[in-house]
């Protein structure tokens, strides 16, 4: 039976390296897929990960009717065996919608991937809609992981490597970054409660001890 996926992680732990090998998988055996994505940090229309692999996609823009692009697209002549939505959270919970009508009406697979909470900690609707709608939710297993060893359960938002808590949810990223832009990075949860990132911690590190008091 035809299902709608959602594998989630935090940043950093392989969702787009995943969604590329599916797409790689299943068209290696003649099937074809249609990919959506949103906001993929290679630029507009693009999948790629951060070990360099690359493929296009279609732009997902607000309001895109998602279930009404793919009727077309088959009305037309165009085939489609599977659906991947790359960077799911960033979609609307109607779209969220959209695509488990592709599943129950077209019956055609659909590999939603995507983080599950912002740097607030806090669900994305769009993630909170796949929670509550799909078939199976997908935890990778690709551990992230903090500059303390830990496993990395949060994602951080930094501006020069400080972390801030405020600001729209939806401000592109990446866990790469020079100094002086908005970057983001994993974190356990301690010291995501902390606000402690790894240039803190460092900087933290290389403070000079405080010299012992004696008394007279």
């Amino acid at each position: 039976m035809p299902e709608l996926v959602f594998f989630c992680g935090t940043m950093d732990c392989g969702k787009s390296t995943l969604a590329l090998q599916i797409e790689h998988n299943r068209s290696a055996r003649g099937l074809q897929g249609m990919i959506f994505s949103r906001d993929d940090r290679a630029g507009e229309g693009k999948l790629s990960s951060r070990l360099g692999l690359v493929t296009d996609a279609v732009e997902v823009g607000d309001g895109q009717d998602l279930y009404g692009y793919l009727v077309d697209h088959l009305s037309q002549g165009g085939r489609a065996d599977y659906v991947i939505a790359d960077e799911a959270q960033f979609l609307a919970p109607e779209q969220i919608d959209q695509l488990a009508r592709v599943v129950d009406d077209l019956s055609l697979d659909v590999y939603a991937f995507g983080i599950t909470t912002d740097f607030r900690s806090k669900l994305f609707p769009g993630s909170q809609r796949l929670v509550e709608l799909a078939d199976r939710v997908e935890v990778l297993q690709v551990e992230a992981l903090c500059w303390c060893g830990a496993r990395a359960t949060h994602n951080a938002r930094t501006i020069g490597g400080v972390m801030v808590v405020e600001g729209a949810q939806v401000v592109v990223g990446d866990v790469t970054h020079s100094a002086d832009e908005v970057g983001y990075e994993v974190l356990c949860r301690r010291h995501h409660r902390r606000r402690m990132t790894s240039s803190s911690a460092r900087a933290g590190a290389l403070s000079p001890d405080v010299l012992p008091i004696v008394s007279a």
